[in-house]
């Protein structure tokens, strides 16, 4: 009668223990799956930062590529309208031939 009570008694202070074990592991899992959700959120948010970085340097790209473009068309206009002034004259510029000048 004693050693069945024994028995009972330690079976219950067993399952009680594995039930403990079971619900801190829960616990740790659950702690775990909601810390890797913030860390997906984190680079998530992260990576559309990087997004958003690149697209910014595309778009300043772009604006300086026009700038360039622009100015270059203002050049090569005014470098036109120099020519057809020296054509219409008769006339060479000064700084071009300036080794040849009298």
């Amino acid at each position: 009668m004693r050693r069945q009570r024994l028995r009972t008694r330690a079976t219950k202070k067993v399952s009680a223990i594995l039930s403990w074990e079971n619900t801190k592991k829960a616990n740790i899992e659950a702690q775990l799956k909601k810390i890797e959700e913030q860390l997906e959120k984190k680079k998530a948010e992260y990576a559309e930062k990087m997004k958003n970085k690149a697209a910014m340097i595309h778009k300043e790209a772009e604006e300086k590529r026009a700038m360039v473009e622009a100015k270059k068309g203002e050049e090569l206009l005014k470098a036109e309208e120099m020519a057809a002034k020296y054509r219409a004259t008769g006339n060479s510029p000064k700084k071009v031939m300036g080794c040849f000048g009298a």
